[in-house]
C-alpha cells in the first residue's frame, strides 16, 4: 500500500476501505451514557480565519451551526475500554491484521532507526513498525499492561466504528467535537481559552522543544499521557486538545462546509479521507499548532497510527 495522510498523521492509501456505511443516530440508553457527559446543544460559532491557523485546511468561515443535545464521552476510549471490547468480540484491528503500523521514531525500537526504508518519506520522523498495533503500540516487544488508562492508539476509523457499534455508541460528527471541545467558550483559540499556557501551566499534552529530535518534557510525556492527566474544559471534558488525534465521522473537504448544512451537520455525502480533531503529542507551534479548537485534518479509513485514537457519542432520547 503507498501512504498518504499528512505529516500529523501518515496514513495508508484507503484502497480496500470499500463504501462507508450511512450516518446512524445511537439512541441514548442507561448503559451507554456511562462516563459520558451530556451536552445541551443549541448554536454556536464554529471555525476560525486566525492567521495563525491554516486556511487550505478549510478552517473558515466562522459560521453559527446548530446542534441537537448529544451525550459524549468525557475521555478517549482507553486501552482499558477497547481490551474489553476485543475480549468481548475477537475482533481483529487493521493494523493487526496488516501486520504494522506508523510509530514516531523517538518511540520505535532502536534497530528501527537505521532501516531507512520504514521511513515516511516527506516525514522521516514516523517508522512503520512490523507488529506496533493497539496492544503493542511500538511493536511486538511493547504492551498497553501499564498504560491501560491511556487511549487506546493504532485504531482506523474502520476499527472506530466497529467499537461503536459493539458499543451502542457512534462516532462524533466534527461540529459535535469542536462544539464539545470549546466547552461554552465562544471564538477562543483552545479547549480552555486564548493562553496556551495559563499562569505558566499545561493544559494538554503536546510537544515541547526542538521537533522532531527534541522534547523538553516540559508536561512530563514524550508519548500518550493517561486520558485524566490534564484539567477538564468547561464541560468536564478531558483531551479535547492535545495527547491524541481523534476520528470524527464526517468525509473529509476543505470547503463543503462554506455552503453546506448548518443544522447538524455531518460532512459531505463520500471522500476518500475521514476528517480528525484534537491535535496529538507530537503537535508544536513550530509546523503543526493543530491543537486549537478550529484545527481539522484527515487521514484514510484504513489508516492508524500511534497517535491516533477516538472517542464516541450517543443521541439523547
Amino acid at each position: 500500500m503507498g501512504e498518504k495522510g499528512s505529516c500529523c498523521t501518515p496514513g495508508r492509501d484507503g484502497a480496500a476501505t470499500g463504501a462507508a456505511p450511512l450516518f446512524r443516530r445511537a439512541p441514548a440508553t442507561a448503559l451507554n451514557t456511562r462516563g459520558m457527559k451530556r451536552l445541551a446543544g443549541g448554536v454556536f460559532r464554529m471555525g476560525t480565519e486566525d492567521s495563525d491557523g491554516f486556511p487550505a485546511d478549510g478552517e473558515g468561515p466562522v459560521r453559527e451551526v446548530t446542534l441537537s443535545p448529544f451525550f459524549i464521552d468525557a475521555t478517549s476510549v482507553t486501552n482499558k475500554q477497547f481490551a474489553k471490547f476485543v475480549k468481548e468480540t475477537g475482533y481483529k484491528t487493521e493494523a493487526e491484521r496488516l501486520k504494522n503500523s506508523f510509530v514516531f521514531y523517538l518511540l520505535a525500537p532502536k534497530e528501527m532507526e537505521r532501516r531507512m526504508h520504514r521511513r515516511v518519506l516527506g516525514c522521516e520522523w514516523w517508522l512503520n513498525v512490523p507488529g506496533a498495533c493497539w496492544k503493542h503500540p511500538e511493536g511486538r516487544d511493547t504492551h498497553i499492561r501499564d498504560r491501560m488508562d491511556h487511549p487506546v492508539t493504532h485504531v482506523s476509523w474502520n476499527d472506530a466504528l466497529a467499537y461503536c457499534e459493539w458499543a451502542g455508541k457512534r462516532l462524533p460528527t466534527e461540529a459535535e467535537y469542536e462544539y464539545a471541545a470549546r466547552g461554552g467558550l465562544v471564538q477562543q483559540k483552545y479547549a480552555w481559552g486564548d493562553e496556551l499556557h495559563p499562569n505558566g501551566e499545561h493544559r494538554c499534552n503536546i510537544w515541547q522543544g526542538a521537533f522532531p529530535d527534541h522534547n523538553t518534557l516540559e508536561d512530563g510525556y514524550l508519548g500518550t499521557s493517561p486520558v485524566r492527566a490534564f484539567p477538564a474544559n468547561g464541560y468536564g471534558l478531558h483531551d479535547m486538545a492535545g495527547n491524541v488525534w481523534e476520528w470524527c465521522w464526517d468525509a473529509w473537504s476543505p470547503d463543503f462546509h462554506h455552503n453546506g448544512p448548518r443544522e447538524n451537520p455531518a460532512g459531505p455525502p463520500a471522500g476518500d479521507a475521514r476528517v480528525i480533531r484534537g491535535g496529538s503529542y507530537l503537535c508544536h507551534d513550530s509546523y503543526c499548532n493543530r491543537y486549537r479548537v478550529a484545527a481539522r485534518t484527515s487521514n484514510t479509513p484504513d489508516s492508524s497510527t500511534g497517535n491516533l485514537g477516538f472517542r464516541c457519542v450517543v443521541d439523547t432520547a
